[in-house]
């Protein structure tokens, strides 16, 4: 796809938006049944993921560990939206990849220190890029990336989050 086509796609998405912005705000879903042992089994839309414990919280190692699944979806939505960007500004970028790692601290998640953050302390965005774009390009396809990549300004801008419960039987 190149950037008129991009244009053209997204042009009566953008018109709509403007025209009336409510149309824009669509509510995301994720849907987890919990599973044997200490897992849950979420839909993923193309398949289903059995998640459980990480092997350094006692678990096998055998299913996903959502610490991973959320750097892997902000490895996803930065690598899309980077692809995305570069097309609409004409850079082209042969190649590359994106590698995000981040830091957690068990002994919070454990009970173990009160004094240990339970979650991610620290995350690290990386990108490869194989292009002929100058470092001021690749700069600013960089910042559009970040402006606009919907996990990453997530993370770095929590929002709201609300924890209910129902019961089913």
């Amino acid at each position: 796809m190149n950037a008129d086509e991009m244009r053209a796609m997204q042009a009566p998405l953008k018109d709509r938006y403007r025209a009336d912005p409510s149309a824009a705000v669509v509510t995301l879903r994720a849907v987890g049944k919990l599973g044997e042992g200490i897992t849950c089994r979420v839909e993923t839309g193309r398949a289903l993921i059995d998640a459980g414990l990480h092997p350094a919280t006692g678990g096998s190692g055998l299913e996903a560990c959502s610490g991973d699944m959320l750097l892997e979806a902000l490895v996803a939505c930065a690598g899309v939206t980077l692809r995305a960007v570069a097309t609409a500004i004409g850079i082209d970028v042969r190649n590359g990849s994106v590698r995000a790692e981040g830091d957690l601290d068990f002994r919070g998640t454990l009970g173990v220190s009160r004094d240990a953050p339970v979650g991610f302390r620290e995350i690290r965005l990386e990108f490869s890029l194989d292009s002929d774009a100058t470092d001021e390009q690749l700069d600013n396809l960089l910042r559009l990336t970040e402006r606009y990549c919907v996990v990453f300004q997530t993370l770095n801008h929590s929002p709201q989050v609300s924890m209910r419960r129902r019961r089913i039987g």
